[in-house]
């Protein structure tokens, strides 16, 4: 069964379809195209109407445009609209309303911890019906529609991830999603650029309840200093509250212990002891899980299977995946072990992933350097705001940072915290990751633990790849 026909689409967007064709997909990037999707040409830092050509030649079951494009045959395949994306978000809210009676949709938000815990639902209802969930961090005004219309028509459980870095940009998305259960994992100082201070962020974040459907369930996480406004939120829309945390009333975090590449946490829930696993190290893994739980369980999920579920899962590229870096391949025991955090920073995951990497076991007398080492790679931490300054250089400060070998930094708002730190930590700072580069391979040994994390934009990824070159990629996790 195809996903959108032409007449459908033309039905949900109030187009005009040309020609009779079937798509199986949607897609807004002629490199990830597939063969039969419905390519939408939207406009960003390029108009998409410049590449529908392209997207037909490598298969494109239509085009959703506002006009012919050129180079482009007058009874090509074509869905015409007025405004495209206004038609991506009619497809969308028409994909949404399409789902039989048995569906369940799940919206995460929050400054820290929306995508891990995303794929954290998504691994647990795809082990108990057909699942469906954004792609990477696919949360803004353009992710949530394009998540909504590749939706399939018989999805048994959605996750749908929303964002936001303005006030204003989340009720709306979540208005099309219509969740069943909302979680929003924590509030943290993120996008202060953009917020008079993290109350107004917290706000923002509790409008994910004005999208959801009657009756629904509000996951919320207890811990952070503004979680009563957000539970205000959802009292006011008459939604069922579910906390979970240390200070959770429902779901309640016990002791969480790091053992080896996993982490094992004890929990109550309504009273009755929890134990669960993660299989990968990191306490804020072990919150994001339990809020997990309390959404799946809201959304009739079985509990057993859900933990089950939850042991066998991991982060992937960029979000804080282990990996172990051959540097020899003859002597296996000559090695390092990588932690690739580089696609996002806040002040709360910085310390988060500190964290994980100061409870590290490192490997003593295989390396040119008898003892192994804790190493983090850091890059700016960006959309701070006036605190940006005060923020970085607090890192220095944490508990974990103490435990820590060597500290190299990368970034002019990332000078503060290599400017703090006691001498014997300090490695080397550089403005940009490309100059890190330099001499790479010398500042790392056999036996050492290397954590990268930093914006995406400070380009810590180059680091991750120079590494992973360095010798042979083993994910550990």
């Amino acid at each position: 069964m195809s996903l959108w026909t032409a007449t459908e689409a033309a039905e949900a967007t109030g187009g005009q379809a040309q020609g009779d064709w079937a798509c199986n997909g949607v897609s807004i990037d002629t490199r990830t195209l597939q063969p039969g999707d419905l390519f939408v040409a939207l406009k960003a830092a390029r108009d998409g109407h410049e590449f529908v050509a392209q997207a037909l030649d490598k298969g494109a079951a239509a085009a959703l445009v506002t006009h012919l494009p050129d180079g482009v045959a007058e009874n090509a395949p074509l869905l015409i609209v007025e405004d495209v994306q206004q038609a991506l978000e009619a497809l969308g809210r028409a994909g949404r309303a399409r789902l039989g009676p048995q569906a369940k949709v799940a919206a995460v938000t929050g400054s820290v911890g929306k995508t891990s815990t995303k794929e954290m639902l998504l691994a647990i209802f795809g082990d108990q019906g057909r699942a469906h969930a954004s792609v990477d961090s696919y949360n803004n005004h353009w992710g949530v529609p394009l998540t909504l219309a590749r939706m399939p028509r018989d999805t048994d459980y959605a996750v749908i991830e929303i964002g936001m870095n303005h006030p204003g940009e989340i009720a709306p998305l979540a208005k099309q999603a219509r969740p069943d259960a909302a979680m929003v994992t924590n509030v943290a100082a993120v996008h202060l650029e953009a917020f008079r201070d993290v109350a107004a962020i917290a706000v923002e974040k509790a409008s994910i309840f004005d999208g959801m459907e009657p009756g629904g369930v509000a996951v919320i996480n207890a811990d952070h200093e503004h979680s009563d406004i957000v539970l205000d939120k959802a009292l006011e829309r008459g939604l069922r509250e579910t906390t979970f945390g240390q200070a959770g009333h429902h779901y309640k975090l016990g002791e969480v212990k790091v053992q080896g590449d996993a982490t094992v946490a004890q929990a109550e829930v309504e009273g009755a002891p929890l134990i669960f696993k993660i299989a990968t190290p990191g306490r804020h893994f072990a919150m994001n899980a339990l809020g997990a739980l309390a959404v799946a369980e809201a959304l009739g999920a079985d509990r057993a299977l859900a933990v089950q579920s939850l042991g066998r899962w991991s982060p992937y590229a960029g979000r804080g995946v282990r990996e172990r870096i051959l540097l020899d391949t003859v002597d296996t025991h000559l090695a390092l072990e990588l932690i690739d955090d580089s696609y996002n920073a806040n002040p709360t995951s910085m310390a988060a992933a500190l964290e994980v990497l100061a409870a590290s076991e490192v490997t003593h007398d295989i390396g040119r350097v008898s003892k192994g080492r804790r190493i983090a790679f850091v890059g700016d931490m960006k959309e701070l705001g006036p605190e940006a300054v005060s923020l970085h250089a607090g890192l220095a400060d944490l508990e974990a940072t103490c435990a820590l070998d060597v500290v190299h930094c990368v970034g002019p708002l990332m000078k503060a915290f290599y400017d703090n730190l006691p001498e014997h930590q300090r490695g080397d700072w550089t403005e940009t990751s490309e100059e890190m580069l330099q001499g790479l391979r010398s500042r790392l040994d056999s036996g050492d633990v290397v954590l990268i994390k930093g914006s995406l934009s400070m380009k810590l990824g180059g680091i991750v790849d120079a590494i992973r070159k360095m010798g042979h990629p083993v994910p550990t996790a």
